[in-house]
């Protein structure tokens, strides 16, 4: 095993462990080809870097992106769900697409993929459904980026840091240790199918329906897409949240990514932060009151 590798870890980590990671890297690389080396070479990287800053399993700042992680995903995919389907309502009203040219094209493909890569993250695949989610995320950005590059040197700067939220949210989801990752909540092909058939068509359904313009449907529609999203994490996602802070780190995407598909605004902002802080509240006296109860019984 590369020395340098190793030399990634804290050294009271290093010294303890090292021998027996140098000894799984072998047993998991020999007579394996460049790409399981560049994998299993990866996952020492990534660990070694969780440990050093300390959002390791065993460490709060793990546990704390743990809770927030599927709340991160089921946003990004809302927020994808919802700019995707506002662009077939407008392409289906006004009879064309918002754009016409094979980046406006890319831009949609990737949106697509953060779409998928949501469903098979939070349907139980985790790690290849959060890093797809991710590749949509950071594809759409750059499609975003070489939209405007022609006449970015005359653009404000907060134009271009509009973009950086959205793909920090997107990237939280990474940040979870392996070991803490949900549990697979469909366990068979077959339903992992039927989900990546149902997302789209629910988006398809949601740019088709049409209320006569009423004001309120962009809000309608960014709802149901996270209400959907936050069925698919389920009761596993609901139960990893156990103190303030991971609850405020969960509420936050919602915000922010409401905020950008336009729907929390200054009119809207107070209401949802008056809602999130008593939910915040409700699930803390809940939680301590069922702690309260175990430790009587």
């Amino acid at each position: 095993m590369n020395l340098r590798l190793l030399r990634l870890y804290p050294a009271g980590f290093r010294r303890v462990f090292g021998d027996e990671i140098a000894e799984a890297y072998r047993e998991a690389t020999e007579d394996a080809g460049p790409l399981t080396r560049l994998r299993e070479a990866g996952d020492i990287v990534a660990h070694a870097l969780r440990l050093r800053l300390r959002i390791g399993s065993a460490q709060r700042g793990g546990r704390l992106f743990a809770a927030a992680a599927p709340f991160a995903l089921a946003a990004t995919g809302a927020h994808a769900a919802f700019l995707l389907a506002s662009a077939l309502n407008r392409a289906y009203v006004t009879g064309r697409p918002d754009v016409e040219t094979p980046l406006g094209y890319a831009m949609y493909g990737f949106s697509v993929l953060t779409l998928i890569g949501v469903v098979v993250a939070l349907s139980g695949r985790f790690g290849a459904g959060a890093r797809a989610a991710f590749a949509g995320a950071a594809g759409t950005a750059a499609c975003l980026v070489a939209a405007v590059l022609p006449g970015a040197l005359d653009m404000p700067l907060e134009h271009l840091a509009y973009l950086a939220p959205p793909l920090t949210i997107a990237a939280l989801p990474l940040l979870c240790p392996p070991d803490l990752h949900p549990p697979r909540r469909i366990g068979t092909k077959t339903g992992l199918v039927a989900l990546l058939l149902w997302a789209p068509l629910s988006v398809v359904l949601l740019g088709l329906l049409d209320a006569g313009g009423i004001g309120m449907v962009p809000l309608w529609r960014f709802t149901v897409a996270v209400t959907a999203a936050l069925a698919l994490a389920g009761r596993p996602a609901l139960s990893g949240i156990r103190t303030s802070g991971q609850f405020a780190l969960a509420a936050a995407p919602f915000l922010v990514l409401g905020h950008f598909a336009g729907v929390v605004g200054e009119d809207t902002a107070l209401p949802c932060l008056v809602l999130l802080a008593s939910t915040g509240l409700a699930v803390r006296r809940w939680r301590r009151r069922r702690t309260d109860t175990a430790g009587h019984a």
